[in-house]
């Protein structure tokens, strides 16, 4: 963190080091660079899987690879919510900095420019293979549009990625396609696509119009163009033949990573397999349906880890698990109605989502970002718990040092290198943790101390249920003894809250 520690050296005492861990760690001189292979889910909330307490749904894949890894339980993503967290993942900045990283519309262009330095160009730099399958949701296409029904270009293999097999934006905004590097999968040239997100397409129903159409109802928003008999956001025409069959996604995407696993099981390899579980709409396969007793998200959390599964099945068919690092997180934390009367509510039960954090998707609250991460390199990471503050942002930094590179300045400049602690190193070289609402809320965490920045806006994202974290007051919060965040203690504290807005604004002001 020396870029942003140089600025801010007039905060003598501030940035204290904060974690523990219980596992031991392995010498970086030991370590040959491995395979990498980052799973990402797609709003798993921090209490969703076993691992981290929950008793109502099993996810014994992930149970598995967190028996064999080491379990973080303060890492974090950077944002509450999909298009920021994924951007900042991939670039090593906070999406905050730039304007237009909001959550993506399905038509958006590109939002990582080409050109710009990726986790997937440094290790392209390094040798590796790089491959993304999977939810993009990052815009394709220059400014003008992407072209839909040709070249889409100003995508992933435009920043670093070799292959690519993804949907565009999210399952539940059109285009309902794939892409194959860089054209429509099963696209038929005499029924082309047309999407659009200012006006509905003449002679096609829509949700809104037509509810006796849909096998899933909209519970907020989501009645716009029928696909597979689900209403989405945004409208579409054509491409019929293309169309994606919900439950038949994640078998879909999971077969693609697997298989690019198997085509370059001899030589070095990095897969970003960004799965669509548990996002809406939760349409899981037969095989998962019904079978959670929670309803579809609880269908889509076994899906999710199965596909877990898969991949580590694969690892470990091909002698492959002491030479891979494996990383199971999520984008954001857990939202339960998001748009679908899916019975996630009605069937919730007992089951925490959030486990014993406050908020969830969309929050400032820890329950937004405050993610599942699990590393798991067999014979180089020592199975255990890690209590070391670790942020997603940090993997770019960190993967060029297992490489052996140095990040030139400009390149992930929000980027330090955390390996040791990914490594599981005891002590982290990250001093504290932003985190960044869907409102554009800022937080920061430093010694075991949460401060949220104050401001208008709702209490609560009333139509999701989701506590947004605003307030016109200062927040603090002792995370130390209030894990929940229960207890807003910055009357009592005004130096801590004066040192945590002076650390915040300087990190705001340092790149």
């Amino acid at each position: 963190m020396k870029r942003i520690e140089k600025k801010l050296s007039f905060l003598p005492g501030l940035l204290g080091l904060v974690s523990v861990v219980t596992s031991g760690c392995t010498d970086k001189k030991d370590i040959t660079a491995p395979n990498i292979v980052i799973i990402y889910a797609d709003d798993l909330g921090y209490g969703d899987v076993g691992c981290y307490g929950a008793t109502k749904v099993a996810t014994p894949n992930i149970n598995l690879l967190a028996y064999h890894g080491l379990r973080f339980t303060n890492a974090y993503c950077t944002s509450a919510t999909s298009t920021p967290s994924r951007y900042s993942l991939l670039t090593g900045e906070y999406a905050w900095r730039k304007p237009g990283t909001g959550i993506a519309r399905g038509d958006a262009p590109a939002i990582i420019e080409p050109g710009k330095e990726t986790i997937a160009s440094v290790l392209k730099k390094a040798g590796y293979t790089t491959g993304v399958v999977g939810k993009w949701h990052l815009g394709l296409g220059p400014s003008s549009g992407a072209d839909w029904n040709g070249e889409i270009m100003d995508g992933p293999m435009d920043i670093g990625f070799d292959y690519n097999f993804i949907l565009p934006a999210t399952g539940d905004r059109v285009p309902c396609v794939f892409v194959e590097n860089r054209r429509i999968v099963n696209l038929d040239p005499n029924d082309p696509i047309k999407v659009s997100y200012s006006e509905p397409m003449l002679n096609e129903p829509t949700g809104k119009d037509h509810p006796e159409m849909l096998r899933m109802h909209p519970s907020h928003g989501h009645d716009m163009a029928i696909v597979n008999g689900i209403s989405r956001i945004g409208w579409m025409s054509g491409g019929k033949a293309a169309l994606w069959v919900d439950e038949n996604i994640a078998d879909t995407l999971t077969a693609k990573a697997v298989r690019f696993i198997e085509r370059n099981r001899n030589k070095p390899f990095f897969l970003y397999f960004a799965t669509h579980d548990i996002h809406v709409p939760r349409v899981p396969h037969p095989r998962f349906s019904g079978k959670s007793g929670m309803g579809p998200r609880g269908d889509a959390i076994l899906e999710f880890d199965w596909s877990v599964g898969e991949i580590v099945k694969t690892i470990d068919r091909l002698n492959l698990s002491e030479k891979t690092l494996v990383i199971v997180t999520s984008d954001n934390g857990p939202v339960v109605d998001d748009g679908y009367q899916d019975q996630a509510v009605e069937l919730l039960g007992e089951h925490k989502p959030a486990g014993p954090l406050r908020g969830g998707k969309y929050s400032a609250f820890d329950g937004g970002t405050k993610v599942v991460f699990i590393a798991s390199w067999r014979g180089k990471i020592k199975p255990g718990r890690s209590n070391a503050l670790f942020s997603q942002i940090d993997l770019m930094a960190s993967f060029a040092e297992l490489t052996n590179q140095t990040l030139p300045d400009g390149t992930g400049p929000d980027s330090h290198s955390n390996l040791k602690t990914l490594l599981g190193d005891p002590v982290s070289n990250r001093d504290w943790i932003v985190e960044h609402a869907v409102n554009g809320r800022l937080s920061v965490i430093n010694d075991n101390w949460k401060y949220i920045e104050p401001g208008p806006g709702e209490k609560l994202y009333a139509n999701m249920n989701i506590e947004s974290g605003n307030d016109s007051v200062p927040q603090l919060y002792n995370l130390k003894e209030d894990i929940g965040e229960k207890n807003n203690v910055a009357v009592d504290n005004p130096l801590t809250v004066n040192k945590l807005t002076q650390l915040l604004d300087s990190i705001k002001k340092a790149n």
